[in-house]
């Protein structure tokens, strides 16, 4: 983010690809609307939430209208309420997302398919409930069982199902 306004940083890339600019106005106006930040077209990003700006960031790839979604770790250092927005926003998104994240439960919500990786070698590939549950894996890489996943002694250890 590095413009002046939101409107004008979500409409450099389509603008160095020489758009007219009532593609680039049409794009701007879509990619904004489809994050839910069209209210804030007008603000400083400097002057943004961390949520805003990570919105704000992510509608600027979408006006380049990306058949997939490269992220890393795109939860951190959000609030739970920002977080959660993140999450419901991306589970609206039909691209294919590739994402980076010790987060996992993000990705238990997010996505179908989880690849492991330990020492730049796929440790585990497949369906994110199945990688997920795999404790002694998880152990085994330096992560933990999400906690959605882990059950709880108050709800009778019920574990929610995976919405994405």
């Amino acid at each position: 983010m590095f413009m002046t306004t939101v409107y004008d940083d979500v409409a450099f890339g389509p603008r160095n690809y020489k758009l007219a600019e009532e593609e680039v106005e049409k794009r701007v106006q879509q990619a904004l609307e489809m994050v839910g930040i069209l209210h804030i077209k007008d603000r400083a990003p400097f002057k943004l939430s961390g949520g805003e700006k990570r919105a704000a960031a992510i509608a600027s790839v979408l006006s380049m209208q990306p058949d997939i979604l490269v992220m890393d770790e795109p939860s951190s250092a959000l609030d739970p309420k920002s977080r959660r927005r993140l999450i419901n926003l991306l589970n609206k998104f039909e691209h294919t997302k590739i994402i980076t994240s010790h987060d996992l439960d993000m990705v238990y919500d997010l996505c179908a398919r989880t690849i492991v990786i330990k020492n730049g070698e796929i440790a585990a590939d497949g369906p994110t409930p199945e990688i997920l549950m795999n404790a002694g894996l998880l152990d085994a890489c330096g992560l933990e069982m999400p906690l959605a996943m882990q059950g709880c002694p108050v709800c009778d250890g019920k574990i929610r199902k995976l919405t994405g």
